[in-house]
């Protein structure tokens, strides 16, 4: 069997999410703590959709990781915060089911999850500090202005004089 690329969730394993804005070290969260549940896809799929149980439900609930407890204060009360309307029954719950193989919608399933934890640890951009436009750009404006103005006037129909 060959390896996976570096940084590919393995299906079983423990997952590990990669350093990043927010997670200055990264987390690894224990395959323990991740539940994975089969069940049959909907949709159209030939004779094996009704036979094979290729839909991934990964279960995952951020309040009683250790992973999770390990974060900093700030970082642990952001991705709470932010996983807060995701959660059902306090559990945090990533379906797949686009492609034929379990084995397939399982890394994606965490490939999910990898990316819903880093963007809910990520903190916020810093604010815009509204600035003046710059003397240079007022003036480019009012004489693009004055030049489509007069394009339009040329356009008029010269008066009988």
């Amino acid at each position: 069997m060959t390896t996976p690329p570096a940084g590919r969730p393995q299906p079983g394993a423990a997952l590990s999410v990669p350093a990043g804005p927010g997670l200055r070290h990264g987390m690894v969260i224990d395959a323990g703590e991740l539940i994975e549940r089969f069940s049959r896809s909907s949709g159209p799929g030939g004779q094996g959709v009704n036979t094979t149980d290729s839909r991934v439900e990964l279960d995952f609930d951020p309040s009683t990781s250790r992973a999770v407890a390990a974060l900093p204060e700030a970082a642990r009360g952001r991705l709470l915060d932010r996983l807060a309307p995701r959660l059902v029954g306090g559990r945090l719950i990533v379906v797949a089911s686009e492609h034929r193989s379990q084995r397939q919608n399982r890394v994606v399933a965490r490939q999910r999850l990898v990316s819903l934890l880093r963007e809910a640890a990520a903190p916020d951009p810093p604010t815009r500090r509204p600035t003046r436009p710059t003397l240079g750009s007022q003036r480019r404006r009012i004489e693009g202005k004055k030049r489509r103005g007069q394009l339009k006037s040329g356009r008029r129909a010269v008066g009988d004089d």
